[in-house]
């Protein structure tokens, strides 16, 4: 069956881009990709995608994109049929892409109106092989959504797009995956937007050193360190100067993906955070605001 079987990328809209760029490049330790369109484009070092970052100055800050990963054209073609027959709003159909990298894809509004897109053929980098201490992101590791109706956007991802169910916590927030990892998805209740964007690390130690490098360039840490119960992953939350949230994370449980059995986990002191030691909490992270994008396409 045709499925989603990575992300790739998300686009931003900003009103100071040039801020933007430069917490990615000397703080979150992103490297630059290219520039095409009046746009920037961002790579993590340790991973293949050709970028996983894309800002674009506009005078309303918005999400312009998620950018998900199908394998084959047959793929593309297959999911853009399924997207459209759930209802969902084609941004536009299957075709040759015009942003940097190239690729053959289509972009759709999900159900709450977010813009995303899934992609083939985009040009691959060669990653560099990082080294434990080098507090270097690696990859996007998952994308957190807020939804009006989460378990309904939670069943349309698995019913449309081919995700599958790992976990929940208590009934208000569901982990999917579309590959060995087990979330590269989850969503939460609220207004339609995005939550927050996570990076993979190589180690708790790489994590370590890359909050040690944000507070000495003057930007604490929001949540964190702690590590969490669904996907047992460690943690760090932050905010980009835009007001985005971002995080570091490692050890992501790997999973089968056929065959893992979802469980409910029961909502308790240390469910969030095991470990009970860091600073924040969710309530300190930026309040769920419905993105100003909904149902409204950018050109590229």
């Amino acid at each position: 069956m045709s499925r989603v079987t990575e992300i790739r990328y998300v686009g931003y809209a900003l009103p100071d881009l040039e801020a933007e760029r430069a917490f990615y490049a000397d703080q979150w330790k992103l490297v630059e990709a290219g520039e095409k369109d009046g746009m920037v484009y961002f790579a993590a070092d340790g991973g293949a995608e050709n970028y996983v970052v894309r800002l674009r100055q506009a005078d309303e800050q918005r999400i312009d994109v998620i950018a998900l990963a199908a394998d084959t054209r047959a793929d593309v073609d297959a999911l853009h049929d399924k997207v459209a027959a759930s209802g969902c709003k084609i941004i536009f159909a299957p075709k040759d892409l015009d942003t940097l990298g190239g690729g053959y894809g289509f972009r759709f509004f999900s159900p709450d109106g977010l813009p995303f897109e899934v992609s083939c053929d985009v040009h691959v980098r060669v990653p560099r092989q990082l080294e434990r201490w080098e507090g270097i992101p690696q990859k996007i590791s998952h994308i957190v959504l807020h939804s009006p109706d989460h378990k309904a956007l939670a069943d349309w991802f698995c019913d449309v797009l081919g995700f599958k169910i790992s976990d929940w916590l208590g009934d208000f927030m569901g982990f999917l995956r579309c590959n060995s990892a087990h979330h590269r998805l989850a969503v939460l209740p609220g207004p339609p937007c995005l939550n927050h964007v996570a990076y993979d690390m190589l180690s708790v130690d790489d994590m370590m050193v890359g909050i040690n490098r944000l507070r000495q360039k003057g930007t604490d840490i929001r949540w964190g360190p702690g590590r969490h119960t669904a996907g047992n992953n460690t943690f760090s939350y932050f905010t980009t100067p835009a007001g985005f949230a971002v995080e570091y994370t490692s050890e992501l449980e790997e999973v089968d993906f056929e065959t893992h059995e979802a469980k409910v986990h029961v909502p308790g002191p240390k469910v969030m955070d095991q470990w009970g030691v860091g600073v924040g909490g969710p309530q300190t992270m930026p309040h769920p605001e419905a993105d100003k994008g909904l149902f409204q396409a950018v050109e590229v």
